[in-house]
């Protein structure tokens, strides 16, 4: 199933994506693509997608997933996005924290900062989780997932690098955080570790890469995540990107108010920002 969640922004309703690509309303079988839904998307794979009505239009699509309490993000997972950065691939995964308050649809703008200097890409694989797991082994890591979407990681690097303390608040301004078009159940994607992605900024292609070129693949970093606390059902994990970030080019390059941002990972859909100055 490809889940979703459309309307206007704090007013979601949840929705699925059929064969025919269109949306089919949920709203009369579950609340919201969020906790209990998650830990039982059986109960959802039942239904005719035919039987459900058609929203009409082309409606805004938020965030593929609610409720998330925690989003969790991966640094210097792809080897190569490492060496461009300067740094060497970790011994254990590099685990930060990106407020939930920077979740937004895959297609609302990112919002350069007012002071910023250096406002950045970064398209990843997402997985959300489905059921609660905690001291999980590599075996039982991928049973607790519910699915996967794109998340476009955006960085603030003079946030993130230069400034002091940690990552989070160069990765956690107001729309840092475009996440779906749908969260595609992991029964559609039987390789999670065989997954093209890509973005382009105005047409150029910036990265252009795969899940293959994982440190860390989904079932370790979930196994990983759960020795130290508990997942829930809606939280997120961002993975980690391929080389092509603007802060890794020869100069480096940025966004600027005007940009058009598109992204994408095979089977996973795509997303579409302009910037905007905040």
């Amino acid at each position: 199933m490809k889940l979703l969640r459309y309307g206007p922004q704090g007013q979601e309703k949840p929705g699925l994506l059929d064969a025919d690509g269109q949306i089919r309303d949920l709203s009369a079988h579950v609340p919201d693509i969020a906790g209990a839904v998650l830990t039982d998307l059986d109960r959802l794979s039942q239904i005719d997608p035919a039987s459900l009505p058609v929203v009409p239009g082309t409606p805004r699509l938020g965030p593929c997933v609610a409720g998330t309490g925690k989003f969790i993000c991966i640094g210097l997972n792809y080897a190569d996005h490492a060496a461009e950065s300067g740094l060497q691939v970790p011994p254990e995964p590099v685990v930060f924290m990106k407020a939930t308050s920077a979740i937004c649809g895959p297609n609302d703008p990112i919002l350069i900062p007012r002071t910023s200097v250096k406002t950045d890409w970064e398209v990843e694989l997402g997985v959300v989780i489905g059921k609660p797991g905690k001291y999980l082994t590599e075996a039982q890591a991928l049973d607790h997932v519910a699915g996967y979407c794109v998340i476009n990681d955006v960085s603030e690097r003079s946030f993130q690098t230069e400034r002091s303390g940690q990552w989070t608040k160069g990765k956690s301004c107001d729309n840092f955080g475009q996440t779906g078009p749908w969260l595609v159940t992991r029964d559609e994607v039987p390789d999670p570790q065989n997954l093209p992605m890509w973005l382009k900024v105005n047409g150029e292609t910036m990265q252009n890469g795969s899940t293959r070129t994982m440190v860390y693949g989904v079932a370790h970093v979930v196994a990983y995540l759960s020795q130290f606390f508990t997942l829930h059902p809606g939280d997120i994990i961002s993975t980690g990107t391929p080389p092509g970030v603007g802060m890794g080019m020869k100069p480096p390059r940025y966004l600027k108010a005007g940009d058009v941002v598109e992204l994408g990972i095979d089977g996973l859909g795509t997303q579409r920002q302009t910037c905007v100055q905040d």
